[in-house]
């Protein structure tokens, strides 16, 4: 993910600190690697939004901030990789976790029959609950780990790259 392109997005730590909304949680939120892009906190901050993301619970963008925060890795990143599961694409993704973690648990699908009520969630949870949350926590590791090597190894290559064309305009000057 190239540094420039995110450096645009998330706000400088002057802009953060004009924002009075901010002062309610202190100093600690002006923590340098929670704004800042550096190998660690982007890889980590990639880890922990898609993570967050696979795991079927209310508030993930909240407990996706508080471990940004614990792990010290980029906030921005983390909690706006948690919105890759919104309404539009929870079904689906939730329909692969339940079929991945009855696979590996070698129970028998269900045909599910969606019904928005408090009866058909307790009753269809309760057959469904134990597949369903193994596939949504083998996504969510085996994604969180995904990203995590994916801009460590992208960010590995770009320093490589700019590396050799320094070398290169040293060669040629010399």
């Amino acid at each position: 993910m190239p540094k420039h392109t995110l450096k645009k997005l998330i706000p400088s730590a002057s802009e953060l600190k004009e924002l009075k909304a901010l002062h309610v949680f202190g100093d600690w939120i002006y923590e340098g690697n929670l704004w800042h892009l550096n190998r660690y906190s982007a890889s980590m901050g990639f880890f922990v939004g898609l993570f967050m993301a696979f795991m079927p619970i209310p508030g993930q963008m909240l407990v996706a901030a508080a471990l940004a925060v614990w792990l010290r890795c980029n906030l921005p990143l983390s909690v706006s990789l948690v919105w890759i599961t919104n309404p539009l694409t929870m079904p689906a993704i939730f329909f692969f976790a339940y079929e991945l973690g009855a696979f590996i648990l070698g129970v028998d699908t269900q045909a599910i029959q969606f019904e928005l009520s408090f009866a058909w969630l307790s009753a269809t949870l309760g057959a469904i609950w134990q597949p369903f949350l193994l596939g949504c926590l083998l996504f969510s590791i085996g994604f969180g780990a995904l990203g995590y090597f994916v801009v460590d190894i992208m960010w590995k290559a770009q320093i490589r790259r700019k590396w050799r064309e320094r070398q290169i305009k040293r060669q040629t000057r010399a």
